[in-house]
This record gives C-alpha cells, structure tokens and sequence, in this order.
C-alpha cells in the first residue's frame, strides 16, 4: 500500500469510528490512535519517511491559530494564576519527574531525559474538549482545559529546542544562553506585529477563497519566520491569532466567517488522523527494528513514565488547589474549583497532537531517538485510552455535567440579543420594522419558553415548506435548461442559508464527530 492508500484507509475507518465514539461519548483522539495503530499493522503498510523541521509547523501551527483565535484574552487575565501553574510550574515539574526516572532506570543522557519530558509534558485539550462538548462542565474549568493547551505549549517547546540546542552543541554557552532567553518575549512581540501586519491584509480578501488560503499562508508563515529568527515559533503563532481577533469588528464578514470555520474543522481534524497514522507507522518501524530485550526495556520505562505523568498532574491539580483555597481565605478573589473539578482537571490531562509532533521533529541523529519515540507514543496512547475513555464517566459519577446551567445561559444570551434587536428598531417606523419585530419577539418569546412556543413552531415548520417549495422549483428550473449551472449554484447557496436561518440548533451545528 501506498501512503495515500493507507491514509484513505484511515480516513474510511475514522469515519465509521466517530459514529462509534458519538454515541458511546468518547474522546475521537484515542480512538483515532488506535485506529492509527491498526492500519500502520496492515501488510504492505509503507514507511514513511517524516521532514523534522517540517513536523512542527505542519501539524502545531494550524492547532495553535485555531485554538488562540477563539480564545478570548479576558480569560487569560482573569485566570492567570492558574493558567500559570498549569502551563508552565506543571510542565517545569513533570519534565523533571522524567529527567528524575530516567537517572533511576535507564540512564539517557541529561539533554535526551530533558527531550523527552518536554515532549511528554503537555497535555492536550483536544480529547478533553471532545467529551466536554457533550459534557459541559463550569466555564472556568473548560476555559482553564483550552487556555492551558495553548500556552504549555510555549513552554514545552521552549524547553524541547532548548534541550535540542544543548545537545547539538554540546554544552551551554553564553550565546544559546542568550538565544533561548530572548526566544520567549521575541517571538511574543513578532506575533502582535505580524498579526497586526496581516489583520491589515485580511480587508482585500475578504469573501474569496485567496481569504482562506490567507488564513493558512501566515499561519506557517508565523511559525516558519519566528523559527529562522531564533524565536519562540509557538508564542509567535498565539500571538499572532490573539492580535487578529482582537482587532477583528462586529462589521467583518459572516459569510468568511462560516467558510472559515468549516475549512479550519476540517484541517485540524485531518492533522489530526494523519499525525496518528504516522506515529503508528514509525511505532512499527521501531518495534520491529528492536531486539527483544531492547523492546522490554523500553516498554518498561514507558509504563513507568505514564504512570508517573498521570500521578504528577494530579498532585499539581490538588496542589493549586490548596494554594487557591489558602488565597481564598486571605482575602484573595480567584475562588477555588470544588474537589470534583480538581481530580477532573487533575484526569484530563491527556496527551495527544503535540506529543506526537515533537516526536516526529527530533533529528534522525537525535541519541535514543527510537526509545524516546516509542516512549512518546506509548504515553499519548495510554492517556488517551485510559483517561480519555474514563472521563465522561467521571463527570457522570461526580455530577460536574452542566447540561441545564449552559442551557439557560444561552436562552438568556438569546434573550438579551432578541431585546437589543427590538429596542435597535423602537424608533423605526413602517412596515419593514413591524415585520422585524414580530420576527424578534419570536425569538425572545422561543428563548423565554414562553406559551407561544407552539405557533413560533410552526411558523418555523411553515418557512422550512416554503424552501423546500423553492427548492424542488429550482430543480425543475435546472431541469428545463431555464438556468444555467452558475445561476443554479448561486440561488442554491441563497436558499441554503435562508434553510439555516429558520433549522434547529442541531441543523445548524457542524461537530467533529
């Protein structure tokens, strides 16, 4: 098989598996590593030779600016002790329970133990995000979960290069000393003006396809340029995607937005099953390359760093949480998180797209490289599976599931925007604005639960009729050779969004799984 093949392969078997994981509400990572795995075992499965320098761009850069575009800067302010801890103090930490294992079992050397924790150290929010998308959980804690893949990343990798630099080198010298110390706040300041720069660019191509192709080119662009620079690429990257949305207005276009939003999905989630396939594929190498006492040892150092990166992040959760709880009582606002949402942010910490890459992007040379890869993909499979299938359950169990606060807050957000619509058209005359407000007291009245729900039902039910009436009259229009193929498309995609316009919630939505 070639690699397009097998990855057509995986393709066709992560689709059938998402039915699976939708309905039993597991995470799709784990399943997807799994499924990795097995098609990389299939006969004839190829081997892939994998660009280092290439890996991290490829499959972190468009992580990286879908996650920070979304997240809002206010949440990284109020939450920044916490994300603190988490995302760095927690990375520093485990890296060091790595480095001191390895001292105690197998002996690498110092530059290789700190390699490897780097890359095992930060969790992923992707599998997390999975399940508390069905699951909600308290806003705080999903915002901590997101916010915290974004910027462990910063400090994972910044310790990767550094340890990568030392280990080509040789040593620490004054001017890598220098190099990695101005790595962080360098790529923090290229970010917001290169952001800046492109957020002046977006405007020209606005609703055309060159706008999205846009939207990947300064993506690598970010990365690439702040790696050549010597800066931090990820920080770079954040950066970069917080100062586009921050600068973004309420005038930009929706219809970019829509586009852009099914585009990114897409593209995240193909890194996704590409990056497992290929970690499962270079796992098959490996094992079959080692000799059956070099795959027992490196089996059991890896059970080993598991178990103790699992252990480490839940002393790190319980720990911030009694700092938090001794704050609290001093005086301090942040309020702690009840102990449920500790063992839950403690337990979903898995591993996954991150760990994966860096692994990928350790030079063919790299000491040990097989038995740290190896390691890699043994700790992103077993989070995966063991925490990421557990967790649902654990909210279940703990009863941390905000299904009925999360719906209430949105009816009271539509609420609130259906009010600003009427008190908008309060002084407007005529009957276009009476239209609008019965349109609009429809919504308030829907999103209060109201007892006119009933009608606003059906006149749902009666504009969903009349565009499917259009609908079959533009087939017929087609059919007659009465319009032709452009026109056809153009009206086709009018009667898509006023379909949308009036469909459910769930119409409306397009999930990962």
């Amino acid at each position: 098989m070639t690699f397009f093949e097998t990855l057509v392969a995986l393709l066709a078997v992560a689709i059938l598996l998402l039915q699976v994981t939708r309905r039993m509400r597991l995470p799709y990572p784990g399943i997807l590593a799994a499924a990795g795995v097995g098609v990389a075992m299939l006969p004839g499965a190829p081997t892939i030779p994998i660009d280092p320098p290439t890996a991290l761009a490829l499959f972190i850069a468009p992580v990286l600016i879908d996650s920070a575009y979304d997240f809002p800067l206010g949440a990284a302010r109020r939450m920044l002790l916490p994300l603190f801890l988490y995302a760095v103090v927690a990375i520093l930490v485990t890296t060091g329970v790595v480095v001191t294992i390895n001292a105690f079992t197998i002996g690498l050397p110092l530059a290789v133990a700190v390699t490897l924790g780097a890359i095992v150290a930060p969790p992923d929010a992707a599998a997390a995000t999975a399940v508390l998308s069905n699951l909600p959980v308290a806003r705080r804690v999903d915002a901590l979960l997101k916010g915290e893949s974004l910027f462990n990343d910063a400090t994972a990798l910044l310790l990767f290069g550094a340890a990568l630099t030392v280990q080509a080198r040789g040593g620490l010298d004054t001017e890598t000393a220098l190099r990695i110390g101005f790595a962080a706040p360098g790529g923090i300041l290229f970010g917001i003006a290169f952001g800046f720069l492109v957020s002046r660019l977006r405007p020209v191509t606005e609703n055309t396809v060159g706008g999205t192709l846009l939207q990947f080119v300064y993506a690598f662009a970010t990365w690439l340029i702040a790696e050549h620079l010597h800066l931090s690429a990820v920080l770079a990257t954040v950066a970069s995607a917080m100062t586009i949305a921050t600068l973004a207005t309420v005038e930009d276009s929706p219809r970019m937005r829509v586009h852009s939003f099914a585009v990114w999905t897409t593209v995240v989630f193909l890194l996704n099953v590409v990056a497992f396939l290929l970690m499962g594929l270079q796992a098959r190498r490996i094992v079959a390359a080692m000799s059956a006492a070099d795959l027992e040892r490196a089996v059991s150092f890896a059970a080993i760093v598991v178990v103790a990166i699992i252990a480490t992040r839940l002393a790190m959760a319980f720990l911030f949480h009694a700092l938090v709880v001794h704050r609290h009582r001093r005086g301090h606002v942040l309020a702690p998180f009840n102990r449920g949402e500790t063992l839950l942010v403690g337990w979903a910490g898995m591993r996954g797209l991150v760990t994966l890459a860096t692994a990928f992007a350790l030079p063919a040379d790299f000491p040990d490289r097989d038995l740290v890869v190896l390691t890699a993909f043994s700790v992103v499979l077993a989070t995966l599976v063991i925490q990421g299938a557990t967790l649902a359950p654990m909210i279940h169990f703990l009863k941390l599931g905000r299904q009925g606060e999360v719906q209430e807050e949105l009816e009271a957000a539509r609420k609130s925007l259906a009010e600003a619509a009427l008190s908008r058209l309060e002084p407007e005359t005529g009957a276009e604005a009476d239209a609008l407000r019965i349109v609009y007291k429809d919504h308030r009245a829907r999103a209060s639960r109201m007892p006119d729900r009933p009608p606003s039902d059906r006149r749902r039910n009666l504009a969903m009729a009349v565009v499917i009436a259009q609908r079959q009259r533009l087939e017929e229009l087609r059919d007659a050779d009465q319009i032709g193929p452009t026109q056809y498309l153009e009206l086709q995609e009018d009667l898509d969004w006023k379909q949308l316009s009036v469909g459910t919630d769930e119409e409306r939505r397009i999930t990962e799984s």
